[in-house]
């Protein structure tokens, strides 16, 4: 995550924010408390931004009650430990393949999923909602794709480990 504040003269404060998913969000915080939070397109590199996806402007009150929400001030999920008691101890996780992550264009046989890790994959989902259930060893991972895995808590970590570093 890079994040990154500027200060707009006569205007408020910017706030630039790069996501470890390639998100490019930008707030603006006028002098007269309101907000405008910009969604941009992502450009090849965390600091290059493309256009402008969407806009929404909040008063001080939104912004706060939105804060709130986000935060988790308000709503707390309780659904990882509910979840892990049901199965026993066996999570069931997504995981987002990141831009950056090791494993970018390797596939499940290459990176010996199971054998290293002892996480198995049950399904896949591609950035362009295309799925795919039960993916084979011939499976190469996508920037952007969502990947539905089970294990035990210690191999979901090495999982994500090996996903984005490429080795454990």
């Amino acid at each position: 995550m890079h994040f990154k504040e500027t200060d707009l003269p006569g205007i408020g404060r910017k706030y630039w924010l790069h996501t470890r998913s390639g998100e490019h969000l930008i707030i603006v915080i006028h002098n007269d408390e309101r907000r405008d939070l910009f969604h941009m397109e992502s450009g090849d590199t965390p600091e290059e931004v493309g256009d402008m996806i969407s806009l929404i402007t909040l008063d001080d009150e939104e912004a706060r009650a939105v804060a709130a929400i986000v935060g988790g001030m308000i709503y707390k999920p309780k659904f990882q430990d509910e979840r892990e008691v049901m199965l026993e101890g066996l999570l069931i996780e997504w995981l987002r393949i990141e831009p950056h992550s090791r494993s970018v264009g390797r596939t499940i046989g290459e990176l010996d999923i199971r054998q290293a890790t002892g996480a198995v994959i049950l399904a896949v989902v591609e950035k362009n909602r295309e799925k795919q259930f039960n993916p084979g060893p011939d499976y190469a991972f996508a920037s952007g794709a969502t990947i539905v895995v089970a294990g035990e808590r210690d191999q979901i970590r090495q999982l994500k480990r090996l996903l984005s570093d490429g080795r454990l």
